[in-house]
């Protein structure tokens, strides 16, 4: 898998979704907000995330159409 800064991503484990602000090698730098406000910043292997989908624009129109509908 082929992480560049700004990619989202997550634990595999779950968790709330991380930032990618850095790869060098098998180690990812992310970086996420706390429920506080606060900014974490944590380097991370590689074998422990996996790369969120982003939605494209179409999909979400898709969806506030589906709302408005209802």
């Amino acid at each position: 898998m082929e992480l560049k800064a700004g990619d989202i991503v997550m634990l595999k484990s779950g968790g709330q979704p991380l930032t990618v602000a850095d790869v060098k090698g098998d180690d990812v730098i992310c970086l996420w907000m706390g429920v506080e406000g606060d900014l974490f910043r944590e380097t991370l292997p590689l074998a422990v995330l996996e790369r969120l989908e982003e939605l494209d624009e179409d999909d979400e129109d898709e969806d506030e159409d589906d709302e408005d509908e209802e």
